[in-house]
């Protein structure tokens, strides 16, 4: 049996994990995401640790990541937030460090491929995956490949009209304030209201701006790459009623445009959550090794 590396390098905890390439995961662990020098340490030390012997390692990562081939600054960690991380050639050191080929996607075309492969979205060739999280990221697949382009997609950081109770509201995102990270993600959340997500009660106002901003995202999304499936994943999506809020909202604002069975009479199937719950990123990145080094062919 072969056996590859994942790593879900978020921006506040590195998931680093062994499977296969049935999606079985044998052995995983995490760590809080520090400086690099500690946590790529971390990284290195945990598949030099392990005695299975590797064929390959994937990452998903938080961006922006430069994962141009040609680029000289290839699988770097570039102009991100977290200003220690920047510049950052996560690639190239965790490959030297262990010794093993290494694939680098973001974490959320990794999360997404991962649903492609043993999820909610085999059998499709075009669909999105967003997570909402402590920031709001999208990964694609059109016509069969992950969405990739000038860089990488940025869905986060579409731009998206107030919700009237949030006039007042800068947004968080340091770059943009008010785009759809700045105003509906996790962190989003707490500055507004003083709570996190899982705190805040099912009829709290805050869903209904939450609702609002998220059916916004996803109608951009609809239009520009008309997915087969929207899949929802995150910590903040982990409060269940917000998926028929998000629905009815995304079916008001399309107001019967897009005529398609799928959304019109079949909404509940899609727009879903990942079938493989909180492990859709460390088994995406496990995915991606194993497509470029095994025997997934995209």
């Amino acid at each position: 049996m072969e056996v590859y590396g994942g790593v879900e390098a978020g921006g506040t905890k590195f998931v680093c994990a062994i499977g296969n390439d049935a999606g079985e995961l044998i052995k995983i662990t995490q760590f809080p995401t520090t400086t690099p020098a500690e946590t790529i340490g971390k990284t290195i030390a945990f598949f030099l640790e392990q005695e299975l012997p590797l064929k390959a390692i994937g990452i998903g990562a938080f961006g922006p990541l430069d994962i141009n081939p040609g680029s000289p600054f290839f699988g770097t960690i570039t102009s991100t937030p977290k200003a220690n991380w920047r510049n950052t050639n996560l690639l190239g050191s965790i490959e030297k460090g262990v010794g093993v080929p290494v694939v680098l996607d973001t974490d959320v075309n990794a999360a997404a491929f991962g649903e492609y492969c043993w999820g909610n979205a085999r059998d499709l060739d075009t669909f999105v995956y967003l997570t909402i999280g402590t920031g709001i990221g999208g990964g694609a697949m059109v016509n069969g490949k992950l969405l990739h382009g000038l860089l990488h997609p940025e869905m986060g950081h579409i731009k998206v009209q107030r919700h009237s109770q949030d006039d007042v509201f800068n947004g968080i995102c340091p770059y943009h304030g008010d785009c759809l990270e700045g105003l509906a993600s996790g962190a989003a959340l707490e500055s507004r209201w003083g709570m996190k997500a899982e705190q805040l009660p099912a009829d709290h106002p805050a869903w209904i701006a939450e609702s609002f901003y998220l059916a916004q995202g996803i109608v951009h999304l609809i239009y520009i790459l008309s997915p087969q499936r929207v899949i929802l994943g995150g910590g903040v999506m982990h409060q269940k009623f917000l998926f028929n809020r998000i629905r009815s909202q995304v079916l008001n604002m399309l107001n019967n445009y897009i005529q398609s069975d799928k959304i019109l009479k079949e909404i509940d199937t899609y727009i879903v959550s990942p079938s493989l719950g909180d492990e859709v990123g460390i088994l995406g990145a496990i995915a991606l090794a194993v497509n470029k080094f095994g025997e997934i062919i995209l």
